[in-house]
């Protein structure tokens, strides 16, 4: 009989990652500064989003990308334990980047003077600044993106060499640098502001609110819910995924941190390695669609589309939901056809004394949605979340100090009032909070190793923002070419005269261009590349603008998980130890009736809660809740057809009815659903007549 805390998640530092930056700093002097360089970054950017700092938004931006390489380069070399010459080129490259960043500090005000005008030296250090961005984002990423952004800065200098459509009238060397290195639509355009605000301030939530202990919280009321079910371990993997996304808008770092514990569990209760980790991988990824916090991708949504983050949190949510609803019907149908029995109840933990004994640590969450559900913008709502995260931990350190429990309450009602004061007087009460934390935290027994937590917190969150930043910076070599040739206008003129014939055809070759920019590139830039083409165009064909890019983002999400290349697959191979490819066949299945989601709601705006006007609410409701009933019985239809399995095996003539019933579910055209249900009433009948003659035999 296996003991209680078998059941426990892993230590996200083990060794064997698929991600490098996950590993702690090295315990060696390099590492310390590092690590202590990594600390500055995070209250650099902390005092950016509280405005403590207050600079222009080029010399922020250029900052935060100094910092990128400053502390990427090194940092990569030491945790690969690099060679010695590896290190010093390391430190030449993150020394070139803070001397870029200065040149654009002390430049500042020239530049703007001399715009259209580039010096020698300008174009030398905007030269730099490409080199570094191009080589951070080959150390941190592999090269795929690296070879897509050289690419398209090809098409830039030659693309007036280039037959037909995709011929542009030409540009000098010296302006494509100019445009793409002190621009606002190339390397510190849109993404890298969305990188060193919202993105980081949140990244570094998520670092304090696991130091707090919240997944340990997610982990044992998903073991609580669902590990004693049919396929209890898969279902554990999906609810623990979808509640670390909620404060993870990380994919990868999600599939590292609980698939440390829930792929070994799935494992060792009969599922084999490449579906623990397809499950995993699929489960992790959906986190960054998953409200409130979501992936980066959301908050630049927000600033491309001009849209306030509540909005697109209001047409992500369903979506999320069905996202995890076909994945967690997948996993239940294979558990069905294999007869994979869940864990032994009496050895898992209670989810109802998880929350009674832990509900706490979810208070700065529920703060954050409410701020953001009430017009509050993303940087002052994270800003919040995290100060009030930080002074849970503090306050909790603190409290443990008092013996009495009426003390302890009235400690606790004491910091709630005065953290309040913050709405009304801003940062100089959290200033005076915080310093009293600190110091109490100093002289008090164990408060030390608190403010050490914390200050771990502080280096994690750098480090794990390093890829997101990197990539968020080169794309922007892409956005500047897309914007100075205008080939994203060319690419958006063959999609729009496809889609007067098929919005069918237009929608799949821009799902297929997702998933094929996403064998090598993170979500983030596969993104920003395809809404570029893809997002004008659909929006010309009819599509709300906000669902067009929802689709993109939706499909940059499952290409992650495609093969043969699929990031968060090769993530979960090292604790699968299962080859990433084989991984990533069992995760497109798993994934597969979520494929559907994103067509329905390009048919039916309603399903991500689009198309109110403000009147007739009650047809509105109805045409929700029809599309949705729609949308989830395709799922049960497809998912049958995929697994083979319902509460029976299914024949080969029984699948292709299922997956022929969710295919006409999907197509919004005359008569699609009155035949769809034809045909359920059809399969039913099939199913009974085919019950009864079992019996009679």
């Amino acid at each position: 009989m296996q003991k209680k805390e078998n059941y426990s998640p892993g230590n996200k530092k083990s060794p064997g990652l698929g991600d490098v930056l996950i590993k702690s700093f090295p315990k060696t002097a390099e590492g310390n500064i590092l690590y202590y360089i990594a600390i500055a970054f995070s209250i650099f950017q902390t005092g950016i989003a509280s405005h403590l700092i207050e600079i222009t938004g080029q010399l922020q931006l250029s900052t935060h990308v100094g910092f990128l390489g400053l502390l990427c380069f090194p940092l990569v070399n030491a945790l690969k334990n690099k060679s010695i010459l590896y290190k010093i080129i390391g430190w030449a490259l993150a020394f070139l980047s803070v001397a870029v960043a200065l040149y654009q500090i002390i430049e500042y005000k020239d530049l703007i003077i001399r715009s259209g005008e580039p010096t020698t030296l300008d174009i030398m250090f905007g030269t730099f600044a490409l080199i570094v961005v191009f080589v951070a984002s080959y150390v941190t990423m592999g090269p795929a993106l690296s070879i897509i952004s050289g690419l398209f800065l090809a098409y830039g200098i030659f693309g007036n060499y280039l037959p037909g459509l995709l011929q542009h009238r030409g540009y000098g060397l010296g302006q494509i640098i100019e445009h793409i290195t002190y621009g606002t639509e190339g390397i510190y355009g849109i993404p890298t502001y969305v990188s060193s605000t919202y993105i980081f301030l949140f990244i570094l939530f998520g670092s304090f609110l696991e130091r707090a202990g919240v997944i340990k919280l997610f982990t044992d009321v998903s073991l609580g819910l669902v590990g004693h079910k049919l396929g209890g371990p898969a279902k554990v993997s999906i609810i623990s995924s979808s509640l670390m996304g909620t404060i993870s808008g990380s994919g990868i770092a999600n599939v590292v941190t609980t698939g440390q514990f829930t792929i070994p569990l799935m494992k060792r209760f009969g599922y084999s390695a490449s579906f623990a980790g397809g499950v995993e991988s699929t489960s992790s990824m959906g986190g960054q669609i998953m409200p409130p916090v979501m992936g980066a991708v959301a908050f630049i949504m927000a600033e491309t589309l001009e849209l306030e983050y509540y909005q697109v949190v209001k047409a992500a949510i369903v979506p999320a939901i069905l996202y995890y609803l076909s994945t967690f019907w997948m996993v239940h149908l294979e558990a069905g056809k294999k007869n994979l029995v869940g864990l032994p109840k009496e050895e898992l933990p209670s989810a109802l004394n998880a929350i009674k004994t832990r509900w706490y640590l979810i208070l700065p969450l529920i703060v954050l949605v409410f701020l953001l559900f009430n017009g509050y913008t993303p940087l002052y709502s994270g800003t919040i979340g995290l100060f009030l995260t930080t002074f849970l931990i503090l306050g909790t350190s603190v409290a443990q100090g008092f013996s009495n429990k009426f003390i302890r309450y009235i400690f606790w009602i004491f910091l709630g009032i005065a953290s309040s004061g913050f709405f009304e007087f801003g940062n100089p009460v959290v200033a005076i909070i915080l310093a009293i934390l600190i110091f109490w935290n100093f002289f008090k027994s164990g408060g030390r190793a608190t403010l050490l937590n914390c200050r771990d917190a502080l280096a994690d969150g750098a480090k794990t923002a390093l890829p997101v930043g990197i990539a968020c910076s080169v794309v922007g070599v892409i956005i500047g070419i897309l914007t100075l040739t205008g080939a994203a206008s060319t690419v958006a003129q063959v999609i729009i005269q496809i889609g007067k014939t098929s919005l069918f055809l237009s929608l799949f070759l821009t799902m297929i261009m997702c998933l094929i920019l996403g064998m090598g590139i993170p979500t983030i830039p596969n993104y920003i590349i395809t809404s570029a083409v893809a997002g004008p165009a659909l929006f010309e064909l009819g599509v709300p603008l906000i669902v067009s890019h929802m689709f993109v983002f939706y499909f940059g999400i499952l290409a992650d998980l495609t093969p043969p290349v699929a990031l968060a697959c090769f993530a979960a191979a090292p604790i699968a130890k299962e080859s990433g490819f084989k991984i990533s066949l069992q995760a497109v299945r798993v994934a597969l009736a979520g494929f559907l989601i994103p067509y329905m709601a390009v048919y039916s705006p309603a399903l991500m809660l689009q198309g109110y006007d403000g009147s007739n609410l009650p047809w509105f409701i109805l045409s929700f809740l029809f599309i949705l009933t729609k949308a989830v019985v395709a799922i049960l239809f497809l998912g049958a057809a995929v697994i083979g399995f319902v509460k029976e095996k299914l024949n080969f003539y029984e699948r292709i009815f299922c997956a022929v019933i969710a295919c006409f579910l999907i197509v919004a055209l005359p008569l699609t659903d009155e035949i769809a249900a034809g045909l359920i009433a059809t399969f039913f009948a099939l199913n009974w007549f085919k019950k009864r003659k079992n019996k009679m035999q």
